[in-house]
């Protein structure tokens, strides 16, 4: 499907087209995307994106690992380079617009700034990166955190997705072969800015069109495990059993509540719960449980930690049972630039945009370079709040507003 890139005009329908034509590569029968890391699709998206950018007048290149750039040189060879994109894996049947808006929204404002201004003073490179979601193997962030430092061929070397397929062979199925690794930690990026869909209701439901993003949460994820007694449903007097299912179910309820007392921004979710032997006759003897915790302050995430473990401790003990607590994500809370953001909304201001400041609930990559580069994050409406499904949408007019918005905040700082 060609797409036509020649006219920069306020054509909200140029934002649209562009996210079919993304979304056509993994598309799946119900609509939504399946564009998993270093799988044909995301080998075919991202290079013709590659193309894509080659027609807008950007030299593009790869990284080892797969994130593609498109540049547009600054006149200044002294400044460092001003990054902006998102990037181009999904979920598993997921929607057309996370990450994808990002990187398109990046592409139509650089398009625009050099049709009106020509070559920046600052170079300007958009970035379509290789992986954020976690879809396919069980880590993420692996394109940011490769240009960070944070991540290298070490962390993945026994790392295999779901089908048994290691991580290395993959990469060297897409082109990107471990023999070709260098580390690409970049030195030479001062900012890094991302736009992308809220993926919640709060912009919605408040009527504004821009989220200014302060924080992204911490986020910490644990399996809970705990071992009772399996024993006859019938025979075994309640006094004396060890049911896991009811001891699970108490601990459910009281970290649910802790966290609704604690603070209104605190989020806990028990999402997979496992039972076994899972049969309706026999008292339980042992269940599993996930426990996935997010705020934007480590010390709140501490208090509320410290406080539903001493309890599951308590209740072990009380019970003659086992709790053991298995930690297996620790993502540290990031605060975005507070200079950035004061920029992001006098333009929003000055050009009469409904905004409102947000704290990121989900992860993105600007929470890996924020820890980095100084870093804005910048919302557009989702509607309805969905997210990660084929309902996925946002409203053409809002998709172009964050455009204008993202290009202006560009021009104030590589022009």
């Amino acid at each position: 499907m060609a797409i036509q890139v020649e006219k920069h005009s306020m054509d909200k329908g140029q934002v649209g087209a562009m996210i079919e034509w993304l979304a056509s590569f993994g598309q799946v029968e119900n609509g939504g995307v399946t564009r998993l890391l270093y799988t044909p699709s995301w080998q075919e998206a991202q290079h013709a994106l590659e193309k894509l950018m080659e027609e807008m007048n950007l030299n593009t290149y790869f990284d080892c690992v797969g994130n593609l750039f498109g540049r547009l040189q600054g006149t200044d060879s002294s400044e460092k380079t001003i990054l902006t994109g998102s990037h181009i894996d999904t979920v598993v049947e997921g929607g057309k617009y996370d990450g994808a808006y990002g990187i398109i929204a990046s592409l139509l404002a650089a398009q625009r700034l050099f049709a009106k201004y020509g070559y920046p003073k600052k170079t300007i490179e958009v970035v379509s990166l290789c992986e954020e979601e976690g879809s396919r193997f069980p880590l993420t962030f692996w394109g940011s955190r490769n240009i960070t430092g944070a991540y290298n061929l070490e962390r993945v070397k026994n790392v295999q997705d779901a089908e048994g397929t290691s991580f290395l062979d993959a990469m060297s199925f897409a082109g990107f072969g471990p023999e070709k690794y260098t580390p690409p930690v970049r030195s030479d990026i001062e900012r890094f800015v991302e736009i992308h869909i809220e993926q919640g209701m709060v912009l919605e439901k408040n009527r504004n069109q821009i989220g200014v993003v302060t924080h992204i949460v911490g986020q910490r994820r644990y399996m809970i495990h705990i071992m009772g007694e399996s024993n006859h449903a019938g025979t075994t007097p309640m006094p004396f059993r060890k049911d896991a299912v009811s001891t699970a179910s108490y601990l459910i309820s009281f970290l649910t509540e802790k966290a609704k007392e604690l603070d209104p921004h605190l989020v806990a979710t028990v999402g997979k719960l496992t039972v076994k032997p899972n049969v309706p006759n026999v008292v339980a003897g042992e269940v599993e449980f996930s426990l996935d915790i997010r705020h934007h302050i480590e010390e709140i995430i501490d208090r509320y930690c410290n406080e539903i473990f001493a309890e599951f401790k308590r209740v072990a003990e009380s019970l003659n049972m086992e709790v053991s607590i298995s930690q297996w994500m620790d993502v540290k809370p990031v605060e975005m630039d507070e200079p950035m953001n004061d920029l992001a909304r006098a333009i929003a201001e000055e050009k009469n945009m409904r905004y409102q400041e947000i704290i990121s609930g989900a992860g993105h990559d600007a929470q890996v370079f924020g820890g980095s580069y100084p870093t804005c994050l910048l919302f557009v409406p989702s509607q309805n709040g969905i997210s990660h499904s084929p309902a996925e949408f946002t409203h053409w007019d809002d998709l172009e507003t964050g455009i204008e918005l993202l290009t202006e905040v560009l021009y104030k700082l590589a022009y």
